[in-house]
């Protein structure tokens, strides 16, 4: 029996390695592909503003990006202007995050509740944010306070609704069993509900960080003298549109570091999982 159980185990093994190995290697050729991609847009930015095929002044050039940020680091507007962004969006990010996880609680609790404002959220998700951002000005003001709530106003209705529905898709068979062991509404949504739920709230939070991101942009744009987009709108007005692009590629940087971060948790998670 055992010498028939060593082959089998060995070939496994065997599978599981190359497998593996496959993996590995598709994951390497994407990622070289990704810098490929990437270096052949930025190549061909440089050539065909060095070439005059498109004019610098307007599209800007690889180069002269690099030359405007490294002027920003050293007059020290990166940091200061980088940082009330970054500490904008995490702020409105960790707040979309914890008031989403309690409305949508509330609402798999409370099937009446969940009845009464299902529709408002759906109507809610679906304004444009960005005709809500001169109220919230005329309310709380030019500042911080207001960028902050634009930014949950973009992503909190929506994270609301996707994590309320994947509350509602948890598997019935596991909450009957609960029920039948005597375990009441706050048990199931203890030992069952939020602990299945962890994927959909990990992605949702992936998404949650973008949409941040952009809310507190759109504040900027209308309620700030610093920041990112602050930037932006002051490059356009005066025709600095090296400081717009500039400003631009970091935000896409920072959105890409900010994703990285939720999908390292997330694949953090899933391997502690399995």
């Amino acid at each position: 029996m055992n010498t028939i159980q060593a082959p089998c185990r060995s070939e496994e093994s065997a599978v599981q390695q190359l497998y593996i190995k496959k993996h590995k290697r598709h994951h390497h050729f994407v990622t070289i592909m990704r810098f490929l991609v990437l270096f052949l847009f930025l190549f061909i930015w440089e050539t065909a503003a060095r070439l005059s095929l498109i004019d610098s002044f307007f599209f800007s050039s690889p180069s002269i990006v690099i030359s405007y940020f490294l002027k920003m680091v050293k007059d020290g507007s990166f940091f200061s202007n980088t940082g009330i962004t970054l500490l904008e969006t995490l702020v409105s990010f960790l707040l979309v995050t914890v008031i989403s996880l309690v409305v949508a609680t509330l609402l798999w609790y409370s099937k009446t509740l969940s009845e009464i404002l299902e529709p408002y959220l759906v109507i809610l998700n679906s304004l444009p944010k960005s005709a809500l951002a001169p109220l919230f000005i005329v309310w709380l003001g030019t500042g911080t306070d207001t960028i902050i709530v634009a930014g949950i106003s973009v992503a909190v209705f929506g994270s609301v609704i996707s994590l309320y529905t994947s509350f509602k898709h948890v598997d019935e068979e596991k909450l009957k069993l609960i029920y039948t062991l005597g375990g009441n509404r706050l048990t199931a949504l203890k030992k069952v509900v939020l602990p299945a739920s962890v994927p959909a709230i990990l992605s949702n939070m992936k998404v949650n960080i973008g949409l941040a991101l952009v809310g507190v942009i759109i504040g900027e744009f209308l309620a700030a003298r610093r920041g990112l987009g602050y930037l932006i709108i002051y490059g356009t007005q005066v025709f600095q549109l090296n400081m717009v692009i500039t400003s631009i590629i970091i935000l896409c940087i920072i959105a890409m570091i900010l994703y990285q971060c939720i999908q390292f948790a997330e694949h953090y998670y899933k391997k502690k999982s399995s």
